[in-house]
C-alpha cells in the first residue's frame, strides 16, 4: 500500500482577536506590539495543534500573523504608500448583479494595498524571525517535524502592489526578486520548507491581465517564472512548494486559462511541489491533462480534493475518487492529497465557517486513507 500524504494550501481562520488587531495594524492604529505578539504566538500554537489532530501530514503557521497572503510584504519593506486601483475579475464584470451582490454580502475584503512609490529596502528582518520562532515551536510543542510556511511570488506583489516608482514593470519585477530572497531563504534556513503562492500564473490572467492577448500573458507570466527562480537560486528545490490559484471566492470563473496552457512553464520553477485548484466545479477535470502533459519524476502534484469557498464538507468517498482520478495519469511517489486555496486568505474573512474548515481536513485525511488501499 502506498500512502497518500495529505497537506493543505496554508491559511486559516484567525481567532476573531488576532483579527481585529490585524485589521488595527493594517490601519495603521497604534496596537501593544507586546500584546499583539503573544496574541500571534497562541494563534499559531493553536491552530498547529488543530492542524495535526485531524492527521495533516504537513502543516503550516495559518499564515496567522498576517493581514493577507500578499499584502503583508507593504509592513516588511520601504517603498509602498497610497493606495492601488482594485481590479475585478473578467468573470464578475460579465455578471454584473452577481458582482453587486457580492459587494453588498459583505464578501469582499477590505485591506490596504498600496502602490510601489519609492525604492524597496527590507525595514523589517524581525517580523520573519518572530514567524519562524512561533512555528518551530509550535512544531517542537507537538513533536511534528513536517512544516512550511507562506510567501507571496515576486509576480503577485507587482499584481496587487502595483509599481509607480520603477521605470517598468520588469524592473519593479527583478528588485522584488532581490527583497523576497532574504525572506525565503531565511525560512528554508531554519529547515522549514517554503511555499510560494503565484495567482500570477493563473487568477492574474482574467483580473490583471484581462484586456490583453493569451499569448501577451503567457510571455508574462514567463518573466514572473524568470525572477522567481532568481529569488530561489540558492535554496534547495525539494523544499519548495508552489500554489497556482484562479481566485478562492465563488463565482462563475468563466475566464479562468486552463491549467494546460499554464503547467509548463510552472514547471520551469524551481521547485518540486505544485498545488493546484482541482475541487471546485470549473477545475474539477483537469486530472485530464496529465495525460497527455509528463510530470517530471523530480516534481509532485498536490491536487485541491477539497474545496475551499463553501461549507459542505466533503464525503472521504468523494475525497477518495478525485485521488484515485489523479493515480490513474500519476506515478503515486508524485501524488500528495490538498485544499484547492486557503480557508482564510484575508484576515477575518473566509466563507467557510472556522469548525467546518478543520473537518474538512479531517475528510481530507480519511479520504487519502481510503485512497491509498487503492493505489
Amino acid at each position: 500500500m502506498v500512502k497518500i500524504k495529505t497537506t493543505h494550501v496554508g491559511s486559516l481562520p484567525r481567532s476573531n482577536e488576532l483579527s481585529i488587531l490585524l485589521a488595527s495594524k493594517d490601519n495603521h492604529e497604534k496596537i501593544d506590539i507586546i500584546s499583539f505578539d503573544e496574541v500571534v504566538k497562541k494563534n499559531v500554537s493553536e491552530v498547529v495543534k488543530k492542524q495535526i489532530n485531524t492527521g495533516i501530514d504537513s502543516v503550516s503557521d495559518g499564515e496567522m500573523s498576517k493581514i493577507s497572503y500578499a499584502t503583508y510584504i507593504k509592513d516588511r519593506v520601504d517603498g509602498f504608500s497610497g493606495e492601488s486601483e482594485r481590479k475585478a475579475p473578467k468573470d464578475l464584470d460579465d455578471f454584473p448583479s452577481f458582482k453587486k451582490k457580492l459587494i453588498l454580502s459583505g464578501g469582499t475584503p477590505t485591506y490596504k494595498r498600496p502602490c510601489c512609490t519609492s525604492e524597496l529596502k527590507i525595514k523589517d528582518e524581525d517580523s520573519i524571525n518572530k514567524d519562524i520562532l512561533n512555528f518551530k515551536n509550535a512544531l517542537e510543542e507537538n513533536s511534528h517535524t513536517d512544516g512550511f510556511m507562506n510567501s507571496p511570488s515576486p509576480g503577485v506583489i507587482c499584481n496587487f502592489l502595483p509599481n509607480k516608482f520603477y521605470k517598468n514593470d520588469d524592473e519593479y519585477l527583478e528588485k522584488l526578486s532581490d527583497i523576497m530572497k532574504f525572506e525565503y531563504e531565511k525560512i528554508t534556513g531554519n529547515g522549514l520548507s517554503i511555499q510560494i503562492d503565484c495567482p500570477d500564473l493563473a487568477l492574474s490572467r482574467h483580473m490583471i491581465y484581462k484586456e490583453i492577448s493569451e499569448k501577451d500573458f503567457l510571455e508574462r507570466a514567463n518573466k514572473h517564472v524568470e525572477v522567481l527562480n532568481n529569488s530561489l537560486s540558492n535554496i534547495d528545490p525539494s523544499k519548495v512548494r508552489m500554489h497556482i490559484c484562479w481566485g478562492n471566492y465563488e463565482g462563475p470563473h468563466t475566464h479562468d486559462i486552463g491549467l494546460d496552457k499554464i503547467i509548463g512553464l510552472a514547471f520551469k520553477a524551481n521547485v518540486s511541489k505544485y498545488l493546484i485548484e482541482s475541487a471546485n466545479p470549473r477545475h474539477a477535470h483537469e486530472w485530464e491533462v496529465f495525460e497527455n502533459i509528463k510530470v517530471p519524476k523530480d516534481k509532485m502534484i498536490i491536487p485541491g480534493v477539497v474545496e475551499s469557498t463553501s461549507n459542505f464538507i466533503e464525503h472521504p468517498d468523494v475525497i477518495k475518487h478525485r485521488i484515485l482520478a489523479f493515480s490513474r495519469v500519476l506515478e503515486p511517489n508524485q501524488l500528495m492529497a490538498g485544499t484547492d486555496c486557503g480557508f482564510s486568505t484575508f484576515a477575518g474573512y473566509g466563507n467557510v465557517d472556522e469548525d467546518i474548515v478543520y473537518k474538512k481536513l479531517e475528510a481530507l485525511v480519511a479520504g487519502a486513507e481510503l485512497a491509498s488501499k487503492l493505489i
